[in-house]
């Protein structure tokens, strides 16, 4: 009954609803879980038909510039759906509470884990030392002209996301 009442409730403020199958690019890192809070950016790219195995060629070079810190947090492309539309998920890297050594308290050797970021700011920040690093800049200007529209939200996770 709970539901049935939900559902009535929740059609009354939905417009419209969309659905995509979507893949993960092989070059991308997988999403890991993350401690928050935190925000990300969607970004999502609808493509010039047949521009897709160029795009792909274009960020498996292009991504080491954002990996080196965990910026990349997901990849994925349409398969079902509208086609041609990729979305990017970025955030910030590093350990929960600034940059760490990846030591534990116990001294042992502990993998960082990924932050993303942590406002407005941090974003801002982390786009424009991307731009600052020797060949991001070439990588995106080839991708350019493949891109119908773009667009960029600003998401904040659920409680009961992974990605904090």
């Amino acid at each position: 009954q709970e539901y049935l009442e939900f559902r009535k409730e929740r059609s009354r403020m939905l417009l419209s609803r969309r659905n995509q199958l979507l893949l993960e690019f092989s070059f991308w890192n997988e999403p890991q879980p993350r401690q928050g809070p935190n925000i990300y950016e969607l970004r999502t790219y609808k493509l010039k038909p047949g521009t897709m195995i160029e795009w792909g060629n274009n960020w498996a070079r292009a991504i080491k510039y954002r990996q080196e810190n965990q910026e990349a947090v997901g990849g994925f492309f349409s398969q079902i759906g509208e086609l041609y539309v990729v979305h990017h998920l970025w955030g910030k890297g590093g350990t929960p509470g600034g940059v760490g050594t990846g030591l534990g308290g116990s001294g042992c050797q502990c993998h960082p884990v990924p932050a993303a970021y942590k406002d407005l700011q941090s974003r801002e920040e982390t786009r424009n030392a991307a731009w600052r690093k020797r060949g991001w800049d070439e990588n995106v200007y080839y991708t350019v002209p493949l891109i119908r529209t773009m667009e960029s939200r600003i998401m904040i996770p659920l409680k009961i996301s992974p990605l904090q």
